[in-house]
């Protein structure tokens, strides 16, 4: 019997970084990996000298392990994983631990976790946010599965994740798929942030014809106020980037503008729909990656489909400031669209997932972080059972004192032809969820007309059916 403390599969960038942080904070790995040629190049590379072990077979790997084991894997989300679990679950005994720490969609670790655990082995779905830096020197991280599974692993996770203001960017969120649940949400809200300054950008290249280092100090001043964040980091760090193949342009300007995704943002707008919640901004988000990848036909579409003519007119600081008003208001409701997607779903499969944590844990470490997320943390704080973090007293201030400029924004911008469909869905889901009355009674009224499909009133109880012809 071997005496590593964790063993990881899957050597690629991530798989490779989480190994040398755990053995930076005093843990013993062992290593395995499809290919042994992998495995070598680690061992002589980065791992040399360092306390990690490498098996060639899973049957060397398993022995390199103390009991109970503990193994955790890094490889791509889908088959490969149920592939991985039956590769190493033959050497396996009951009360081992599994660990996936992939961007598994939630069931599928759901599927995971009823079966192995039938078995009597435990298991345990981890979201791990980050990336590379991240997985070096401190990601969030989410795990979900039995409590019991979890407390074997805790002093590993919470000694290598990111940590704010002194505490780790860690907690356990919730059985089954929780933590993956909550990992996917992540990511559809980084979606919605990602777009949200990628519009914000754009809309002021456009109206004020600004150039990469005039944007590189906007972006800068956002970055010490209440716009600070990660994100709005290393758009500060784009911008001010020259072309790295010995051009003279700015290199933002060479990139080609067809955004790519892995899914996690698409799942969240699906299961989204399963529930019933809406999450417009992180819809739109998705939906915007999609039609940035059709660049052909939009380059013919620019050719043949006029837009409007005219120019932004007013002061360039005005524009500045109600984009950045814009953006933070828009941002607002984009977590809250997050933040109530997962109540539903923690209600839905019981998982009893805290917001608090949430926006705790995304704190350090993950792709959002942020100083907001702090005032979401304390938001929660203050009311468990917030609703929507747009009826929150800081939140709801924060919103309605950047109205007539998110507004002032949007109506430029349409005026200009300039698509904003983030922005733009952000301020319609606010419109939507102050209204008292919405045209859903004529929604209800047309489905009753032509499928019988009933309708409420609201002067009186009960469920009724009008025949509209008569």
């Amino acid at each position: 019997m071997g005496d590593a403390q964790i063993g990881l599969i899957g050597l690629a960038v991530m798989g490779q970084n989480l190994v040398l942080n755990m053995e930076e904070h005093g843990f013993k790995v062992a290593v395995f990996n499809r290919t042994w040629e992998r495995t070598q190049e680690f061992m002589n590379g980065t791992a040399k000298g360092k306390n990690i072990v490498a098996g060639k077979t899973m049957l060397e790997f398993v022995g390199l392990l103390a009991k109970p084991r503990q193994v955790m894997f890094m490889v791509k989300a889908g088959s490969p994983v149920d592939d991985m679990i039956a590769q190493v679950k033959p050497y396996l005994e009951k009360g081992d631990l599994l660990v996936d720490g992939g961007n598994s969609l939630f069931t599928d670790t759901e599927r995971r976790w009823k079966a192995l655990e039938a078995e009597g082995f435990r298991y345990i779905g981890t979201g791990v946010s980050g990336g590379e830096e991240g997985a070096r020197h401190g990601p969030a991280i989410m795990p979900g599965g039995s409590k019991e599974a979890y407390a074997g692993v805790q002093p590993i996770f919470e000694a290598i994740s990111a940590k704010a203001n002194g505490e780790p960017c860690v907690t356990y969120f919730g059985p089954g798929g929780a933590g993956h649940y909550v990992k996917m949400v992540h990511n559809g809200i980084e979606y919605g942030d990602m777009q949200l300054i990628a519009e914000a950008y754009d809309i002021l290249q456009r109206t004020l014809a600004l150039k990469p280092p005039e944007l590189h100090a906007i972006f800068a001043e956002w970055n010490e106020g209440e716009l600070k964040s990660y994100l709005i980091e290393i758009t500060r760090d784009i911008l001010a980037k020259k072309d790295d193949q010995g051009g003279k342009q700015w290199l933002v300007d060479l990139i080609l503008d067809e955004a790519q995704q892995k899914g996690t943002g698409k799942w969240t707008s699906q299961n989204a729909l399963d529930l019933g919640i809406p999450i417009p901004t992180i819809n739109a988000a998705v939906v915007a990656r999609m039609l940035s990848a059709i660049k052909d036909e939009r380059v013919k579409a620019s050719r043949v489909l006029p837009g409007p003519k005219g120019k932004y007119k007013g002061a360039k600081a005005k524009m500045i400031k109600a984009v950045r008003s814009a953006l933070y208001a828009s941002k607002i409701c984009s977590y809250a669209q997050g933040m109530a997607l997962i109540r539903s779903a923690s209600n839905e499969h019981k998982w009893g997932v805290n917001l608090g944590n949430c926006a705790k844990v995304w704190r350090g470490g993950c792709i959002i972080r942020s100083i907001f997320l702090e005032d979401i943390r304390k938001a929660f704080a203050r009311d468990p059972v917030l609703p929507n973090l747009l009826l929150d007293p800081f939140f709801r201030k924060a919103v309605t004192q950047r109205l007539p400029e998110w507004r002032f924004v949007l109506q430029t911008a349409i005026g200009l032809g300039i698509p904003a469909p983030a922005i733009s869905d952000s301020l319609a889901y606010y419109d939507g969820y102050r209204s008292a009355r919405l045209p859903a009674n004529l929604t209800q009224a047309q489905r009753d007309y032509f499928g019988a499909h009933t309708y409420r009133r609201t002067d009186k109880e009960g469920i009724f059916h009008t025949e509209w012809m008569k």
